[in-house]
């Protein structure tokens, strides 16, 4: 069996790890990595010194499922990738443990629900869409400029004023006017 290597990490300076480092030692730890960065941050050293560290036979354990996780489908992605590698996933908080039976059923359940909650956002986006084309809205950002502005600046230009002084005039900048005057 191999070791269980522990990852702590906390958002802002204000907080303290301490509590989690406990926990994790208490767990059979033997050796904590600790972390201050925001959940959504990609860019954790530590915890990419502790992947490095970890072997075929390892358990990567964290005190609570957020920790590890930016969301639920990231999270599943690391898990999944641990479990590629050999490595057990293991979280105190809600008691889940890839390296048993159960454990890999509630880890199973949560990939469920997480297909299950991108296929409603997918649903709702499309349907979304669909009402908004069928009300005449088009998706999108708006044009720079308006149908109005481009035959000014058309007018403007065959009446022999500058491109600096066109693009003054309408507000626009040099490559939007540019692309509209081709």
């Amino acid at each position: 069996m191999g070791e269980l290597l522990g990852y702590a990490r906390v958002s802002t300076t204000d907080q303290s790890a301490d509590a989690q480092s406990e926990a994790l030692s208490a767990a059979g730890c033997s050796r904590v990595w600790t972390e201050t960065a925001s959940g959504a941050t990609t860019s954790r050293p530590q915890l990419s010194d502790l992947f490095s560290h970890l072997r075929r036979g390892d358990t990567l354990v964290v005190w609570r499922l957020d920790r590890l996780g930016r969301s639920l489908p990231h999270l599943l992605e690391t898990v999944e990738q641990l479990d590629v590698d050999g490595v057990g996933f293991r979280s105190l908080t809600e008691a889940i443990d890839t390296t048993t039976s159960g454990g890999k059923l509630i880890y199973s359940i949560f990939g469920a629900l997480a297909e299950f909650e991108r296929n409603l956002i997918r649903e709702r986006t499309n349907l979304g869409l669909a009402v908004a084309r069928a009300q005449g809205r088009l998706g999108g950002r708006p044009p720079a400029m308006s149908g109005t502005q481009i035959k000014q600046a058309k007018r403007m230009r065959t009446g022999g004023m500058s491109l600096t002084d066109i693009r003054e005039v309408l507000g626009v900048s040099r490559s939007t006017l540019y692309r509209h005057l081709k």
